[in-house]
């Protein structure tokens, strides 16, 4: 990755903390905020594509979501719900478009208008 893609990257990372900050108010450094949450999108999309492979059964998908949500809101608080989103090829830790557009919050969306808790700012390359 060159200086520039980095600096890019880690400018996004920022920014989508600072906009997490601005809806959590977590009182985290913003860059600090994104790598905690991190591990957990991984983690919460490991379980939808074992789920979406049917490794993980459908009646044991809320006991299996459910610690990683807790861990979540451990961070983050409680102030706006915080949603699994089962579909593996996408992110898996999101905010409803509903809740978005009801609070008119800017925060890293997806084409649905769903706001994603920690999305991926690495480049392609």
């Amino acid at each position: 990755m060159t200086n520039n893609a980095k600096k890019t990257m880690y400018e996004q990372i920022a920014k989508h903390g600072s906009d997490l900050n601005v809806i959590f108010n977590t009182g985290l450094d913003p860059v600090k905020l994104c790598k905690k949450l991190r591990p957990l999108e991984l983690k919460a999309n490991k379980i939808a594509t074992d789920w979406c492979n049917g490794i993980i059964d459908t009646e044991d998908i809320d006991p299996i979501i459910e610690p990683v949500l807790k861990q979540v809101r451990k961070i983050l608080g409680e102030k706006i719900a915080i949603q699994f989103n089962g579909d593996a090829r996408g992110y898996a830790l999101k905010i409803s478009d509903k809740i978005m557009k009801a609070n008119d919050l800017k925060l890293y969306q997806d084409w649905g208008g769903y706001g994603i808790i920690c999305p991926d700012f690495t480049p392609n390359n």
